[in-house]
Parts: C-alpha cells; sequence; structure tokens
C-alpha cells in the first residue's frame, strides 16, 4: 500500500525505535500516530499508538492531542 500522508513533524527518542508522526492526509485534515521499529525484523515502522484515524483542523492541534496522548512526547520536545 503506498502511502499519501504527508508527514509534517516527526519527533523520535533517543534510541530512534519509537516516534510520534504529525502528519497531513491528502484531503487537507491533519493527524498523529506513535510508531515503532524494531531493526532486527526489518520490517519497519508499525503503529502501536494506533490514533492515526484521529482528525485535527491543523498540525497545531494534532501535535497538541498527540502531547496529550503519548506520555513522553512533551518532554522529548
Amino acid at each position: 500500500m503506498v502511502h499519501t500522508n504527508k508527514v509534517i513533524r516527526s519527533v523520535n527518542l533517543p534510541n530512534e525505535m519509537i516516534c510520534v508522526d504529525v502528519f497531513q492526509r491528502p484531503d487537507g485534515s491533519f493527524g498523529f500516530d506513535e510508531f515503532r521499529r524494531d531493526p532486527e525484523d526489518g520490517q519497519g515502522w508499525f503503529s502501536i499508538g494506533h490514533h492515526g484515524d484521529a482528525v485535527f483542523s491543523s498540525a497545531e492541534a494534532a501535535l497538541g492531542a498527540a502531547c496529550d496522548t503519548v506520555q513522553w512526547l512533551r518532554k522529548a520536545l
């Protein structure tokens, strides 16, 4: 499946195995999700937050909701 969302901002934990992406959908709405990757399996990033369906009117609103939802994010910014 081709990803059509455009990542606006990505914040990684220091080990770079967990991140939060704020993205814009083709319809102009915004969202966020938390992802993890396991370098040893080579499968790439996969959602662990399952927040990708939430819809926001701006990247700032999506980032604010992500900070309220993902415990480590506010400290990482």
